[in-house]
């Protein structure tokens, strides 16, 4: 019959995940900015609390403070979202802002809860995937609102066209949210989404960082895509832990 058993990853996701908070506190103290916020007396706290957070969660034994640190964090700042989201609703790009902040709000719950929760495995890889998947999701809405914006991101020298692979992404986005909520090759999806965004971060915008390193929007997109990319390994890493082995006879 089959059984679940525990198949420990490297907890990759983690690593990815407390580097850019880590790259997201030195930008905003060199920055005095966050993400676009500029809030002066958020500026220090948030800072010292994304170093910290980043670097305590690379550490097991003090992943679960990193990871309490980063997830309040994110929350300030995702809830920061919500004024421009009542005031105008009917524009996505607060809603798409706030679903960012939430992914990496996500990301840090679920190390928090991996090594810490009561709950079941089934449950916890229950709720990982259904956050992630709105996530997912409101990225979807996001590029499909924005296509045109999305497209000219995209390189030129990128065969067969910027459109292209604005529409396949999008549409990628789209299938990683069904297969997460639907429950339908989670993992897998997990991992392609993960590799996804990381190859968006490399061929996206890490060249226009190289190319214009005092742009604040290129340091702060490089790192948020890579953010966002490791709370998807995060999920990625808890729902490989446990693979279900059938045991036959031969």
């Amino acid at each position: 019959m089959p059984v679940s058993i525990s198949t420990p990853g490297l907890n990759l996701g983690r690593h990815v995940f407390g580097a850019a908070a880590l790259a997201f506190g030195l930008i905003t103290l060199a920055w005095h900015d966050y993400n676009g916020w500029h809030l002066h007396y958020l500026v220090y706290p948030a800072a010292a609390a994304e170093i910290f957070g980043g670097a305590a969660i690379q550490f097991r034994r003090t992943s679960k403070t990193g990871a309490v640190v980063l997830g309040a964090v994110y929350l300030v700042f995702a809830s920061l979202c919500v004024p421009g989201i009542i005031a105008k609703p009917q524009i996505y790009n607060s809603w798409g802002n706030f679903f960012e902040q939430f992914c990496l709000v996500s990301g840090a719950a679920i190390v928090y809860a991996r090594l810490s929760s009561p709950w079941s495995q089934e449950t916890l890889d229950r709720i990982g995937r259904i956050l992630l998947g709105i996530c997912a999701a409101s990225f979807t809405l996001e590029q499909a609102i924005y296509l045109n914006a999305t497209a000219n991101l995209v390189p030129k020298w990128l065969p067969p066209s910027q459109m292209f692979w604005a529409v396949t992404t999008t549409v990628l986005f789209a299938l990683a949210a069904v297969a997460l909520l639907a429950n339908r090759i989670a993992l897998l999806a997990t991992r392609l989404l993960t590799m996804m965004l990381v190859i968006f971060g490399l061929v996206v915008w890490v060249p226009l960082l190289l190319l214009d390193p005092h742009n604040h929007t290129n340091w702060n997109e490089t790192t948020e895509t890579f953010a966002i990319a490791g709370a998807a390994w995060i999920l990625a890493d808890l729902l490989g832990e446990y693979r279900l082995v059938d045991h036959r006879p031969r």
